[in-house]
């Protein structure tokens, strides 16, 4: 994804909106809408939205499952019997 190229003040997003969210989704890519130059939002499509959150959940889901393996190499950790056995205590 290259921002450069979906940069726009936030005054031609009122202006002509309808086209603005045609073009969103069509691209799926989002846009960066500034205000006084600078850039202040991010504005895109609910389906892309979607995709980058399903995308987020799953890095951090691999992430999560690498560091447990890891650990797990280095003999940290609980065994399950033990680990449950220690729930029935509780």
């Amino acid at each position: 994804m290259d921002i450069t190229k979906d940069i726009r003040p936030l005054t031609e997003f009122k202006r002509d909106t309808s086209r603005f969210i045609a073009h969103l989704q069509e691209t799926g890519r989002p846009s960066i809408l500034t205000v006084n130059g600078k850039p202040s939002l991010v504005v895109m499509d609910a389906e892309t939205w979607q995709k980058t959150q399903d995308q987020l959940e799953y890095a951090q889901t691999v992430v999560g499952i690498r560091k447990g393996l890891a650990q797990a190499r280095e003999g940290q950790g609980t065994e399950a019997q033990e680990f449950f056995e220690s729930l029935g205590k509780a």
